[in-house]
């Protein structure tokens, strides 16, 4: 057993200022839940949707009373205000500090609080600002996945200043209908919308842009939805694929959240050779998009076509035992628990790394 003075200091980040920040407090309610605390002093941290950073002596005294039942789900969010530089500072001489960022979508998972913590000089799970950043906006992942020559689905890019007829008959022309509208820096399929006319993708344009100033327009594939877990830094390993069965038109944030009616299959029902290339691409893209720590790699696959389809990457996805990342690992044989010391001592061999590039000469 870990002794006491010796444990490492894990700041468990959560909520955060996108829409998604109720999605971060049931992640984290669950990590909470499943941390070793013989290992790690957990000092569970909330930001607020208006950037204010708290710590809840209700959770603190769950986590005291021995946590299970006792955290709440959503975790609470309420409690004292702090500094966050001050907040992430070793609570003695020579303790080890990782902060875990369970943060979802914009100010959380693009970069922004990635940034913040290179200043603090502090370990962190996950991607760094470039690769959070990246992947955190859809137009400039397929940029660089185009780039690179992964395979990627149709797609157009527009900032709201240049939504026009213009643009719409550019979609209608080289994408055809029907076509899916996205914010680009956004998750949890918030703002997603199916358009099957001009009518329609004006809407969804609409609405894809009151969540962020630029919107991604693709076109539809009859594909399924293959998901790949990825685990590491300069050497990552994918885990087995899954596949997301959804019951409504497309994946959308009900399906995913409020519904819960969306299928996961795990391992996902593919010939083998798919199965391996899917994890094969998946370890490709990590790389390519500057991933290090976790990444979720989602592609479509098409079945007697173009085959699989490189979408999106997820640098901080959905993290209760239930959620496909953890899932995908469970059942490459690594649990939950398991899944979370593996992402601490990442953090850290990626701060030992990188710390000797980051002093001045």
């Amino acid at each position: 057993m870990t002794e006491p003075e010796s444990r490492i200091r894990l700041v468990v980040l959560y909520g955060g200022q996108s829409a998604e920040h109720d999605v971060s407090r049931v992640s984290a309610a669950h990590v909470l839940r499943a941390v070793d605390q013989s290992r790690y002093e957990v000092d569970p941290i909330a930001i607020s949707p208006e950037g204010e950073w708290r710590r809840s002596e209700s959770t603190l005294a769950a986590l005291a009373a021995g946590g299970g039942d006792a955290i709440s789900d959503p975790l609470d969010a309420s409690g004292t205000g702090l500094v966050p530089q001050a907040t992430l500072s070793p609570a003695r001489p020579g303790q080890q500090v990782v902060v875990l960022p369970i943060l979802h979508g914009p100010r959380g998972e693009d970069g922004a609080v990635q940034g913040l913590l290179e200043l603090a000089g502090v370990a962190y799970v996950g991607s760094g600002v470039l690769g959070s950043a990246a992947n955190m906006d859809k137009v400039m992942s397929k940029v660089v996945a185009a780039a690179a020559g992964l395979p990627i689905v149709r797609y157009l890019a527009v900032r709201d200043h240049d939504v026009d007829e213009a643009f719409v008959a550019r979609v209608e022309a080289e994408l055809g209908w029907p076509v899916f509208v996205k914010p680009a820096n956004m998750g949890s399929s918030v703002g997603v919308t199916r358009a099957d006319d001009a009518g329609a993708l004006r809407a969804a344009l609409a609405t894809a842009i009151a969540f962020d100033e630029w919107a991604v327009v693709e076109e539809a594939v009859d594909a399924r939805e293959i998901e790949v877990g990825v685990l590491g830094n300069h050497e990552a390993r994918a885990s087995v694929p899954g596949e997301i069965v959804p019951t409504h038109e497309f994946y959308d944030y009900e399906d995913k959240y409020l519904d819960g009616a969306a299928q996961m299959v795990i391992p996902a029902d593919l010939p083998a050779e798919i199965t391996a290339q899917a994890r094969t691409l998946a370890v490709e893209a990590y790389r390519v998009l500057r991933c290090d720590g976790l990444a979720r790699v989602d592609f479509f696959y098409e079945a007697g076509g173009r085959g699989l389809l490189f979408n999106e990457i997820n640098t901080m996805p959905g993290f209760t035992p239930y959620s496909m990342y953890p899932s995908l690992w469970a059942a490459t044989g690594l649990p939950y628990p398991e899944l979370i010391d593996e992402l601490v001592r990442l953090a850290l061999e990626r701060h030992a790394h990188r710390t000797p590039h980051r002093r001045a000469r």
